[in-house]
């Protein structure tokens, strides 16, 4: 891990994961250090923004203090990402008490070339989907569009060679190693598997993003 100044009041952590653990991982265990840390008093910090290899903390009094406590965290996190590790290996049935059932029609236009892809028929792709443990690594590309991870590296996907100019609201996708949802019409290049009705950003909602970092989410066939 090496981390970086932004600015006066900000530190960019560089998740350079072991060999043996995810980037991914490494960087949700971050997360979650990181915001266990602001809960108890531990870390001043008005952002903690998680990417796909990073973590930003914006708003520290001290940039210097916080970097040298960011270092004695460091092993704890590590341990924490290969209890997390274990614990996401499988899929259970009471997951909906942990995170975020999402019920999704399994119609989209790309489905078979996703088995193509995988080497399976367009059944055994509604299986994996539906038996993957999903967590939102990180939001972005629209207000409310989760990254979910939990898919093996092996099964990533290419990006369509053309956009299409809109996908609709939540139209569930591939792309990379993601699974990923859109929360509103937008434009898109990735592959379109499936449709939910749930609603995933909401203004008016606290918070208005129903699927932030850390949560888990099961995918089920509606």
């Amino acid at each position: 891990m090496r981390i970086r100044p932004v600015g006066a009041h900000a530190l960019l952590l560089d998740c350079t994961a072991p060999t043996d653990l995810p980037e991914a991982a490494l960087v949700e265990a971050w997360r979650a250090e990181l915001w266990r840390r602001r809960e108890v008093g531990d870390l001043t910090a008005v952002e903690i923004v998680p990417a796909a290899r990073t973590v930003l903390l914006d708003g520290l009094p001290d940039p210097s203090a916080t970097a040298q406590q960011l270092s004695t965290w460091a092993s704890a996190v590590v341990a924490a990402t290969t209890r997390d590790q274990a614990a996401l290996t499988t899929a259970h049935d009471d997951d909906a008490e942990h995170g975020v059932v999402v019920p999704v029609r399994f119609d989209g236009p790309d489905l078979p070339a996703v088995a193509e892809h995988w080497g399976v028929d367009v059944a055994a792709v509604r299986r994996r989907l539906t038996n993957t443990r999903f967590r939102v690594a990180f939001c972005g590309f629209a207000p409310g569009f989760p990254y979910l991870t939990g898919l093996p590296a092996e099964l990533a996907l290419p990006r369509l060679a053309t956009p299409r100019p809109r996908v609709p609201a939540g139209s569930v996708a591939l792309a990379g190693p993601y699974a990923g949802i859109y929360p509103s019409a937008s434009p898109g290049g990735w592959l379109l598997v499936g449709r939910t009705d749930l609603v995933l950003f909401d203004v008016s909602a606290d918070p208005p993003a129903r699927l932030g970092p850390g949560i888990t989410v099961r995918m089920v066939a509606a």
